[in-house]
């Protein structure tokens, strides 16, 4: 059978791509915008979002309430139910439960992005780590670092407590004003790389600071990795579209 032509998807890899990937995401109040995980217009291939119902941020990153996993295990298994070949979540301090919520479901999950920062610590020259951008470094606790198998020696640092971004994904919001909740992001970023000389990229622990991933990066001149290139790299694996005629 003659190779498919370069750039072009295989019809079996085509149909795989619409195979869904399935989104846990907390009970909040403020708008997704593209970029953040929890908008269905941030990936090229579908995806289904559920809702967890009481998984707030208080619960899920402040209290770190255990009363929430069966909640998320109920509502992951009604998206495998569905199709979804993977799920992940909205919130990156789930990591904590990355493997209670892997045993319990039947598909494989990817709860944070801070999974990958041993890999890219890995990738780092001699002398160069990586380092965290997170939403709330008084809750980035070793529970939180062990579960997604991260150094507790880590360089971390978040947005302010009482600024624009962090008030508004803990309170909620009706709108959300993109400059402002990029500045508080990048100040993190910089905070960071000022304190810490010797960080050669960033991973961004917060499922809502994609859409400003571009703002880190020029600001710092750093790599910077996030929870939406993450997740959709895991879903090219788990519903195989990228064949080797793809190149």
């Amino acid at each position: 059978m003659p190779a498919a032509a370069p750039g072009v998807l295989c019809s079996a890899a085509m149909a795989a791509a619409a195979a869904p990937l399935g989104i846990l995401m907390l009970d909040t109040a403020f708008p997704r915008v593209r970029g953040d995980v929890g908008c269905v217009d941030t990936f090229k291939f579908p995806v289904r979002i559920a809702v967890v119902a009481g998984a707030s941020v208080g619960a899920v990153v402040h209290r770190a309430s255990s009363d929430v996993l069966p909640a998320f295990v109920a509502a992951g298994r009604k998206l495998a139910d569905e199709g979804c070949v993977g799920l992940v979540t909205t919130c990156g301090f789930l990591a904590r439960w990355q493997h209670a919520l892997a045993d319990a479901l039947p598909v494989p999950i990817l709860t944070s992005s801070l999974l990958q920062v041993p890999l890219v610590a890995r990738a780092m020259p001699a002398r160069r780590r990586v380092g965290i951008v997170t939403y709330s470094t008084d809750d980035l606790t070793p529970d939180v670092l062990e579960g997604a198998g991260v150094d507790p020696a880590t360089a971390v640092a978040g947005v302010a407590p009482d600024g624009y971004f962090a008030r508004t994904i803990r309170d909620g919001a009706g709108t959300i004003d993109a400059s402002r909740m990029a500045a508080d992001t990048v100040a993190a970023a910089r905070a960071l790389v000022e304190s810490h000389r010797d960080v050669g990229a960033l991973v961004l622990e917060c499922a809502n600071m994609p859409p400003y991933r571009v703002a880190v990066q020029a600001a710092v001149g750093l790599p910077v990795f996030d929870a939406a290139q993450l997740f959709a790299w895991f879903h090219a694996g788990l519903a195989g579209y990228a064949c080797a005629e793809l190149w």
